[in-house]
């Protein structure tokens, strides 16, 4: 469930998130600095947007897992993928706000696998899609 495509208010997205675990499965939605992106934007689009505040996923994050999602995605687009320079200051505010255990950290890249195992270690949680960025081994250094 991703909040970075669909523009509904957070009260919408919560009730989802009730009947996704009303269902017996485990909601895990998605919330990022970047609205509209997706793989293949291209990091001038996205620059052109601009991102949002570290702070607004954090908010929404803490209502989805008080609502009870299972974890939280965060959306690498506007952080690590699709910008000119890494925005390495928005995961560490996250993990100070929610911890890393009901954070999920989109690290498609294996550059970008590899900086969430050396900065937060082998207990960060991270989703990889190798389909992305033709990516077919990712290796932790």
């Amino acid at each position: 469930m991703s909040s970075g495509f669909i523009t509904l208010p957070a009260d919408d997205w919560l009730r989802l998130i009730e009947r996704v675990q009303k269902t017996g499965l485990k909601a895990k939605p998605e919330v990022g600095i970047q609205f509209g992106a997706g793989g293949a934007t291209r990091a001038e689009e996205l620059e052109a947007v601009g991102t949002r505040d570290p702070e607004w996923p954090i908010q929404l994050a803490r209502r989805f897992l008080d609502t009870g999602a299972y974890m939280v995605m965060i959306e690498s687009e506007g952080i690590t993928e699709n910008v000119k320079t890494w925005r390495t200051e928005v995961p560490a505010k996250i993990i100070d706000a929610l911890g890393l255990e009901r954070v999920v950290f989109e690290a498609a890249d294996p550059e970008v696998f590899a900086w969430y195992i050396q900065n937060y270690g082998p207990e960060v949680n991270l989703f990889v899609d190798s389909s992305q960025n033709g990516c077919s081994r990712i290796t932790a250094i």
